[in-house]
């Protein structure tokens, strides 16, 4: 079956082909690095590497860019309100650029950790400012642009179309505008770069031919994509809250200097909820993934339990969620561990894995399939080869899973044998009331070929 994906700026599922193959172009908007990244964040960038992971599946090639938003995301998308750097330098008591480094090697950590791929480039704003600034040159050359007394601004009603990619309806936008433009010409309009304070020096600002500044947010994504992808490339995939403002105005850019919408897909990966509500670092209750770590969590776990919802599908965190997750990967990895050497991978289950994978990145059907095959009567080493082919996708790290030795006290064992005894006997009322008092000792029991396995609950270590 053909990759398909959907492209948010067609509306449309479509076939997937490379423009240069067999490399893929793909470029991920990254952090903004003013605070940690939460696990809501987190979801859009586990998308990103199934995405990546399944580009790699189908046999492409793949330049993956992701940037690192280090100057000029303001508080507000109607350009008002200070970077959110600055914001975050007077939290921290830092300096913005030592700030974005701890945030910045802090966020690339929880990828590793949850087994994302690491981009193979990794561009931060502040470290292209020229690419930026040339790009706005250029689109005040081509009369594209206006000045205030605050910055230079985008002109959006010099380009037809704008705001195809969300569907905006502009003139409504217009005619109902109940935000203070200010000196904006337009609703929509948005800013390239945007002018220092009078009364105070910003700790990060340039010289520019307008006037000391800084960029705007979305200038970096259109200035630093075409450098290192070119004016038009493969994919460019982010969170479903970039769509209306940021993405919109990066193809707004790049049509009026380029001619082009950027990219030939857009994809968008939708928002973890926390009990219906949108994960929020404003909210300041936001999850890391650290905390999960703190509170007994292995990161995969988390990863595991993404793949149960669609990418375009919201998601609710729960932690009875979680929990569940957590004991289903342990399980996983455990049988997986049991079957012992891997043989040839069995095609039809390796077919309908790739069917439901290509069919626009469907991981809860694919996941289905795994477990299908984990429940099949296919010899072990089939199993094995199988499901370690299924994880290249799924990232989960099952050929790397070992388990750890649990010291299980001496009258846990004593239970443990009692009740192999009652099975033997079959007297199954008093081998469950033992496996009871064992499970009210903290342990879990599991009946396998190669005898009782057991295990702390929750934990995953193995022990015979």
């Amino acid at each position: 079956m053909p990759l398909r994906l959907y492209d948010t700026f067609t509306r449309s599922v479509r076939d997937f082909q490379p423009l240069h193959p067999p490399v893929v172009g793909l470029y991920s908007c990254g952090p903004t690095v003013y605070d940690y990244a939460h696990i809501g964040n987190l979801r859009t960038y586990l998308f990103t590497d199934l995405l990546r992971r399944t580009l790699l599946f189908n046999g492409y090639a793949v330049k993956h860019v992701m940037n690192i938003t280090d100057v000029g995301h303001l508080v507000s998308d109607a350009d008002t309100g200070e970077d959110k750097m600055e914001t975050g330098q007077r939290r921290t008591g830092r300096s913005a650029w030592e700030m974005a480094e701890e945030y910045t090697q802090a966020f690339q950590a929880d990828l590793r950790r949850l087994h994302v791929l690491e981009p193979a480039i990794w561009c931060r704003a502040t470290a292209h400012i020229a690419e930026q600034i040339a790009f706005i040159a250029d689109l005040e050359t081509k009369g594209f642009t206006y000045r205030t007394s605050d910055g230079i601004y985008f002109d959006t009603s010099r380009l037809l179309g704008y705001g195809r990619l969300a569907r905006l309806d502009v003139a409504g936008l217009q005619a109902g505008a109940r935000v203070e433009l200010g000196e904006k010409r337009h609703v929509t309009d948005f800013a390239l770069w945007k002018f220092s304070p009078s009364d105070r020096k910003r700790q990060m600002e340039w010289d520019s031919p307008w006037g000391v500044g800084f960029p705007g947010w979305h200038i970096e994504c259109s200035a630093m994509s075409a450098k290192y992808l070119g004016t038009f490339f493969d994919i460019h995939s982010g969170g479903e809250d970039h769509i209306a403002v940021h993405h919109t105005n990066e193809i707004a850019q790049t049509q009026a200097r380029y001619g082009t919408r950027l990219a030939n897909f857009w994809l968008h990966g939708y928002f973890l909820q926390m009990e219906d509500v949108r994960m929020s670092k404003s909210a300041g209750d936001f999850v890391r993934l650290q905390t999960l770590i703190d509170r007994g969590y292995d990161p995969i776990a988390y990863r595991f339990s993404c793949l149960g919802a669609h990418y375009r599908a919201r998601l609710n965190f729960t932690w009875r969620g979680l929990d569940g997750a957590a004991t289903a990967l342990n399980r996983l990895r455990a049988q997986v561990y049991a079957w012992g050497e891997a043989g040839a991978i069995d095609e039809a289950y390796a077919d309908r894995f790739a069917a439901q994978l290509n069919d626009d990145l469907n991981l809860p059907r694919a996941v289905a399939v795994m477990w299908d095959l984990v429940k099949s009567d296919l010899p072990d080493s089939a199993k094995k080869a199988t499901l370690l082919q299924f994880d290249r996708v799924l990232g989960l790290g099952l050929a790397e899973w070992r388990p750890v030795e649990t010291i299980v006290p001496a009258e846990v064992l004593i239970l443990v044998q009692r009740r192999q005894q009652a099975r033997a006997a079959r007297q199954w009322p008093l081998a469950d009331e033992l496996r009871g008092q064992i499970s009210a000792a903290g342990y879990e029991i599991e009946d396998t070929p190669q005898g009782p396995h057991i295990q702390r609950a929750g934990a995953g270590e193995l022990s015979r």
